[in-house]
């Protein structure tokens, strides 16, 4: 086996990752309203699984940024070249470079070190520190209702199910799963753009907030129904881990291109 097809069998495992990550973070709301993101979840099935599990999820999570990149960079999943082709490997890059992070955190939890907190809301503290730090805060806020109303549009047309197998693609419980995925992440996002932009013209940091504050921010029984959708979205990508058509990342001829330099 090559390292193509190594990378895009690792690729399987971090989506299966992703997955299981929001199939906790459904679950977490839905039974005890707790809420987390990504990166509680990951600790939260770190203290629950140990290393093996962490050690597995954080390759995963490593080819699974390393493809997002790649596609982002190399458009190897045919995006295209107009605005919305653009948009889509610019939500490709984002995508790989949190996922990495991701990643990086499951090395920290195996080495035994605890996750700081809402990154969000410590990135704002951050910029807000900065001259003309809001108004960085409000470029953020932009790009993450950029990503919502992407993941909305999505789910209204069910575009997401081009990349999937045929026969699995036309199933009804896989489209809708996704499109609930899609239209319950694309609210997220959305609702942290608005508490971004409340944090950036009010200068205060604790208004910001990644998913855990969007989740413990809404009210019953609107944190149930995002919840319901995020638990779709954690099956879909599942259903993803298993049957998404997957491009290879050109890595062998990478490599050679590289060492010929030599």
């Amino acid at each position: 086996m090559n390292a193509s097809a190594r990378l895009t069998n690792l690729t399987r495992i971090g989506f299966a990752t992703r997955g299981l990550l929001y199939i906790v973070i459904a679950v977490l709301i839905l039974r005890t309203g707790r809420a987390e993101d990504p990166s509680g979840a990951l600790e939260y099935l770190g203290k629950g699984g140990g290393q093996f599990l962490l050690g597995v999820m954080a390759a995963g999570l490593v080819a699974y940024g390393i493809w997002r990149l790649a596609d982002a960079a190399l458009d190897i999943e045919r995006h295209g070249s107009d605005r919305k082709g653009i948009a889509e490997r610019a939500g490709a890059g984002v995508s790989g470079i949190v996922h990495l992070f991701l990643a990086w955190q499951a090395v920290q939890l195996m080495r035994g070190a605890a996750l700081s907190g809402d990154g969000t809301r410590q990135g704002t503290e951050t910029a807000l520190k900065l001259p003309g730090g809001w108004a960085l805060v409000l470029v953020g806020a932009a790009v993450l209702a950029l990503l919502g109303v992407i993941q909305l549009v999505k789910a209204a047309k069910g575009s997401f199910l081009r990349y999937l197998e045929p026969d699995m693609a036309r199933r009804a419980w896989v489209m809708w799963s996704g499109r609930a995925g899609y239209a319950a992440r694309g609210l997220v996002f959305l609702i942290s753009g608005f508490l971004l932009v409340k944090a950036g013209l009010e200068e205060q940091a604790r208004e910001a907030g990644g998913m855990a504050h969007v989740l413990s921010w809404l009210t019953n029984p609107f944190d149930l129904i995002v919840g319901a959708g995020l638990l779709g979205f954690g099956l879909f990508s599942l259903v993803e881990a298993r049957y998404r058509v997957l491009h290879d990342v050109p890595v062998d001829a990478m490599v050679r291109r590289a060492t010929s330099f030599r």
